[in-house]
């Protein structure tokens, strides 16, 4: 619970580069979470280059924030799985897929110390010719990593009663 409760929107970064056996374990994060039929129709593109970040940048409308960031992971469903589970394999389980991995590596940052923030405001088609992805993989989170640069405060939460309904 630890980590679920301290992660952060984090969108100032240090100057300071991710050791590689933080970026290994962040690796391991995102392969180990469930996936439909274990099909694992997700891909990553780990982004160091500063060119390509900052193409990123402009994909993302402007959020500067991503270029500033040592690491930038860039997460893509891979609609593939269509194959086997037909549109809901395109529309839902492969974008599933992809979140559970993502969060799965935020909170392993965290736990290392790391600040992360889900971009989701981008051009999808733009995000893909930068990284020159194949037609079957669908950018669909940019996720800027790196040591954080700053705090911020938990945002409220809705309470249990509004958020969960118990059925007996």
């Amino acid at each position: 619970m630890t980590a679920i409760k301290d992660r952060r929107s984090v969108r100032e970064f240090k100057g300071k580069e991710i050791e590689p056996e933080k970026v290994a374990a962040l690796k391991q994060a995102l392969i180990w979470a469930p996936s439909a039929g274990n099909l694992q129709s997700r891909r990553f593109y780990f982004v160091t280059s500063d060119d390509i970040k900052r193409r990123l940048v402009h994909a993302a409308l402007g959020q500067s924030f991503i270029h500033d960031a040592p690491l930038v992971v860039v997460g893509c469903a891979d609609t593939r799985i269509g194959a086997h589970y037909g549109q809901r394999g395109v529309s839902l389980y492969c974008i599933q897929d992809l979140a559970c991995s993502i969060e799965n590596m935020m909170l392993a940052a965290t736990s290392m110390g790391l600040g992360t923030v889900w971009v989701g405001a981008f051009h999808e088609d733009e995000a893909a010719r930068i990284l020159s992805l194949p037609e079957n993989l669908k950018p669909q989170a940019i996720v800027p990593v790196g040591y954080p640069d700053e705090s911020p405060e938990p945002p409220p939460r809705v309470s249990l009663v509004e958020a969960i309904t118990e059925v007996s």
